[in-house]
């Protein structure tokens, strides 16, 4: 007897065998079922070996309970003490599986299926189970034959007499034989219909794969003919009656619960489609209409039930189409973006817990193989299995993959395989989630064989391979290019030449030899940088790929390397910084102009990253001033003085562009910016600023140089159009007016002669010949225009506009602000021309009239011949000319009555249009996201080319570069163009409207 107080000696053993309920476990020892072979020790031991030890006691309990009468419960307690492969088998079933437990209680004579232990019992295939199943002849009957099958094939597993591939396997033989079962069943229900057709199942997925899982979809696509004879339709009615109720044998709920849902949705067309369709229109189907993904599912197709030599027609008639996939256009690019919805598509709540679907899981691995095998199984025939495993294997055994690569790959598939397996065994049911109750990972880890600290090793193993797989999948793809250009190792396999094009142009190089032969000058040598070029590459290769120019990405990225790879902070920033190297990848594959910038000086690479000198936050006009002026100050003359202006105006412009590239493409951190309107303003603000500060930096450089530190003349620039708005875009000319006036005691002729050196002085300067980007400076809305003096005197404008002043010259105006030179006279200046562009009561009947018809006339003279008007940014239909003369216009007439409207800004001055109920919230909605459209055009046409321009390119690599910019992914240029035409038609409506009065 035990003392009181004290813990028994039975209660100490059962602790120390795994048991976490030693109390209940010691109540059902004791029970009258288990008397007779309690006390031997062997019990004690099975039951801590299981995953589970109370699940197991419990189980057991209860099958001893459920058997019929004295001499089957003693058949069964001796059968389990002396053969010890039952023992284990029924045991590690009983410990893993509550389901399985559940099913033996319902059939207490099932655990018999456990007995047998023959050599063809310990991996059977398709005609054992077939065998098995052989005496179901309805729903229920089928059902039950199918969860003893079950029994035995999880039993191998738990017990270890299977890996992860032979189980795998097993489940997808079972499902083979269930579903030609079910057929079978089907067509004894509905001979007429069997006599008419022809109907073969083709399994697709992990089944059609070798590869099921123990709850899982079982996907299928049927194809049917009609017999000799026999009408088409008919016969296609005939086998989707077949088919429809050979689904619902395996999918619906019974009394013996369901097999597994049979799903047909990856047809030709999905939902939508015929559930059963001839194989001369799934041929056309594929030929016409079936996008890559599709292609991809058919990597499993397998025939498994029906006419087999149908499905044999159809697998051999749809191969030559699946391996050409790798043809398409944008095909590497359609398959990263299928993998990139399913992740976006999942619960934030569960993504840390997705073992199949997130980020790390086992879709990566089966996405980066399946990518592989189409790439290069057209030319390869031993890369066509449709299991991930052997496939793998066989790449690795091609060089297609690293060997080190491949084993930590499979490594890793078949531990979080393992995992997902012993998940779902528990309860039958489908899932893909690592359960959150410490006594479900109790139970997981201590079926896959960690028993130390079973929770805390599984979550550190789960880890572990999820970080490789993470780490591994993107670079599977890239890193053989490398060892294709690389010295190995005797004995090692690489790409050969062919392969490694081949893959270059799946990823959407336009030249492979090009592009192996950077990687040969970039990956090369023993030195410290090929070594971490060597790690860089294969992410780089990567964002390169995403982009539309991964070509002109590689070689800038040779060049930068070129000119700093003997920096140390240059190899120290990229291998460190963990966004630097991202950023510079989008900013060398997205066009022309930002490496263009970068070449002049590559050491602006350091503003791309986090550290001390880096940051993409475009500077303040005063920040920029200050620098400029100080660089001019220590300049020795005008020439150098604007050289140093001039420079860092183009390592800003290098800034702004790598900010507006990275927001618009994104990051894998940040997603792209949303807002478009904002990163117009950022590129109009900043090169806006940044134009000033040039300005004010050449003027000081130019008085200095000239005149000591006194101009004789007071001299101030004002900034007009674009300038003036803070719209500037990366190609756009300087519009200013230049304003002097004589200081005290000075001539005017001389003051005259002095403001008209500078102005000229000024031009030269900014557009000497030299590595950084000429600022033109454009002064044609002057008085009297290209005929009119350069600079004029604060009396002269006055006299002009007071005498001279046409409609269009107070429209222009409206966009005045001062920029540089002389504030006192730029704020006179501008008190002058407050009266012509906020007219008092504001514009009259006539004024209206002529500004439409000024715009009128600009609308069919001034657009380029052959320019479709609607795709022109500037002119075209609801573009940006039609947005900023709508807001001119409501400027003109209202701005003396609404303080708001008095503004340079185009989108400022919109909103404070809609705040004073000039047009509706709608109307102004519509003109700012067009105005918004066409200005983001406009930048993305100059970042591509490298050069201005006010239609979409008509190249199409550029085209889809434009679109990448904008947001569209690979093959949406279409798209593209579509929603620019609807978004400016509307805002053309709104302008016949608001401006022309229609």
């Amino acid at each position: 007897m035990t003392a009181p107080g004290r813990r028994s000696s039975t209660f100490t053993r059962l602790l120390r065998h795994g048991f976490t309920d030693p109390s209940a476990a010691e109540r059902l020892l004791a029970g009258d079922e288990l008397a007779p072979i309690r006390s031997d020790p062997v019990l004690l031991d099975a039951l801590g070996a299981t995953a589970d030890p109370d699940l197991a006691l419990h189980g057991l309990v209860r099958l001893v309970e459920v058997q019929d009468g004295h001499t089957a419960q003693r058949e069964l307690l001796d059968t389990l003490i002396a053969a010890k492969p039952l023992r284990d088998r029924l045991l590690g079933v009983l410990g893993a599986s509550a389901a399985l437990a559940d099913h033996l209680a319902r059939h207490p004579r099932d655990w018999q299926a456990l007995v047998t232990y023959e050599p063809q019992d310990l991996h059977p295939g398709v005609q054992e189970f077939e065998r098995g199943l052989a005496e179901a002849t309805d729903p229920v009957s089928l059902r039950v034959a199918y969860r003893r099958c079950l029994l035995s094939i999880a039993a191998r597993d738990v017990c270890g007499t299977t890996d992860l591939a032979q189980t795998a396997a097993e489940l997808a033989d079972l499902a083979t034989a269930t579903l030609r079962a079910a057929l079978a069943i089907a067509r004894a229900a509905a001979p007429e219909d069997a006599a008419l057709c022809r109907l073969a199942v083709i399994a697709m997925g992990k089944c059609g794969g070798h590869e099921l899982n123990y709850v899982s979809d079982v996907d299928v696509i049927f194809v049917g003919e009609a017999v000799d004879g026999a009408d088409e339709r008919k016969a296609l009615q005939a086998a989707t009656r077949l088919a429809s109720h050979m689904m619902r044998i395996c999918s619906e709920t019974t009394v013996e619960g369901s097999i597994w849902p049979v799903d047909a949705n990856l047809r030709p067309e999905g939902r939508n489609g015929p559930l059963v369709r001839t194989l001369s229109s799934h041929l056309a189907y594929y030929q016409r209409w079936a996008k890559t993904w599709e292609f991809q599912a058919l990597l499993k197709a397998r025939p498994v039930a029906g006419d087999l030599e149908l499905g044999e027609e159809y697998v051999a008639t749809l191969a030559p189409l699946v391996w050409h996939a790798a043809e398409r256009e944008n095909f590497v690019a359609d398959v990263q973006k299928m993998r990139r919805r399913v992740v976006e598509n999942i619960p934030a709540a569960q993504i840390e817990r997705e073992l199949k679907l997130g980020p790390g899981g086992l879709r990566d691995v089966e996405f980066a193989v399946q990518l592989l095998q189409l790439v290069h199984g057209r030319a390869d025939t031993s890369l066509r299995s449709g299991t991930t495993l052997d496939a793998l294997k066989a790449l690795a055994a091609g060089g297609y993959v690293g060997r080190d690569d491949a084993l930590q790959l499979d490594d890793a598939y078949r531990f979080l395989r393992s995992m997902e397996h012993r998940i779902q065994l528990y309860r039958l049911r489908r899932t893909h989630l690592v359960p959150e109750d410490e006594a479900d990972q109790r139970r997981i880890g201590r079926s896959l064989g960690l028993r130390s600290d079973p929770v805390a090793e599984l979550n550190r193993e789960w880890k572990r391979h999820a970080a490789v797989v993470r780490r591994l999948h993107e670079k599977l793809f890239y890193r053989p290019l490398l060892d294709a250009v690389a010295q190995l190792a005797p004995g090692e396999s690489r790409l050969s030449p062919d392969a490694a094009r081949e893959r270059l142009v799946a990823l959407g190089y336009a030249d492979p030899a090009a592009a192996l032969r950077h990687l040969e000058a970039l990956a090369s040598g023993v030195t410290r940088k090929a070594a971490i070029q060597r790690t860089l590459l294969p992410v780089l290769l990567g964002w390169f790929a995403d982009s539309a120019e991964p070509d002109a990405g590689l070689l800038n990225f040779r060049k930068v390397s070129d000119a700093l790879g003997k920096t140390p902070w240059y190899l120290r920033l990229l291998r460190d910084e963990g966004a630097a190297a991202e950023n510079l990848a989008r900013v060398l594959s997205a066009g022309r102009l930002a490496p263009d910038l970068l070449m002049r000086a590559p050491e602006a690479v350091a503003l791309l990253g986090d550290g001390d000198g880096g940051g993409l936050e475009p500077r303040s006009r005063a920040h920029l001033e200050q620098e400029i002026l100080a660089a001019v100050g220590r300049a020795t003359g005008g020439e150098q003085a604007v050289t140093a202006a001039r420079g860092v105006r183009r390592r800003e412009l290098f800034r702004t562009a790598a900010t507006d590239i990275v927001a618009s493409y994104g990051t894998e951190e940040t997603p792209a910016v949303a807002d478009q309107g904002a990163l117009v303003d950022l590129v109009g603000g900043a090169v806006s600023d940044l134009t000033a500060a040039t300005l004010a930096g050449t003027l000081r450089a130019v008085v200095r140089d000239g005149w000591g530190d006194t101009l004789p003349t007071r001299f101030a620039v004002i900034g007009m159009g674009r300038f003036g708005g803070h719209e500037l875009g990366y190609g756009s000319d300087a519009d200013v007016l230049f304003v002097h006036e004589p200081r005290e005691g000075v001539e005017e002729q001389e003051a005259s002669r002095a403001a008209h050196t500078v102005v000229a002085e000024m031009r030269r300067l900014l557009q000497i010949p030299s590595a950084d980007p000429p600022l033109l400076i454009d002064a044609d809305l002057r008085p009297e225009g290209k005929s009119g003096p350069l600079v004029r005197t604060l009396n002269s404008y006055e006299a002009y506009y007071r005498r001279w002043s046409l409609v269009w010259e107070s429209q222009a105006l409206l966009r005045a602000e001062v920029v540089a030179g002389d504030t006192d006279l730029g704020d006179r200046f501008i008190e002058l021309i407050d009266p012509l562009r906020y007219p008092a009561e504001g514009l009259g009947e006539d004024a209206v009239r002529e500004i439409r018809r000024l715009k009128a006339r600009m609308e069919s003279e001034r657009m380029p011949r052959g320019a479709d008007p609607t795709l022109h940014t500037k002119l075209g239909r609801g573009g940006l000319s039609d947005v900023e003369w709508t807001v001119q216009l409501l400027q003109l007439r209202h701005g003396w009555a609404e303080p708001g409207l008095r503004t340079t800004r185009t989108r400022e001055g919109l909103a404070a249009a809609c705040a004073a109920g000039l047009l509706s919230g709608e109307d102004a909605a519509t003109l700012d996201e067009a105005w918004v459209l066409a200005t983001r055009v406009r930048n993305a046409v100059m970042l591509v080319r490298g050069r201005a321009g006010d239609t979409f390119p008509s190249d199409g690599r550029e085209l889809a570069a434009v679109g990448r910019y904008l947001g569209y992914g690979p093959g949406h240029v279409g798209d593209m163009l579509d929603d620019y035409r609807r978004t400016t038609r509307r805002a053309r409506a709104v302008v016949e409207v608001l401006f022309y009065g229609a």
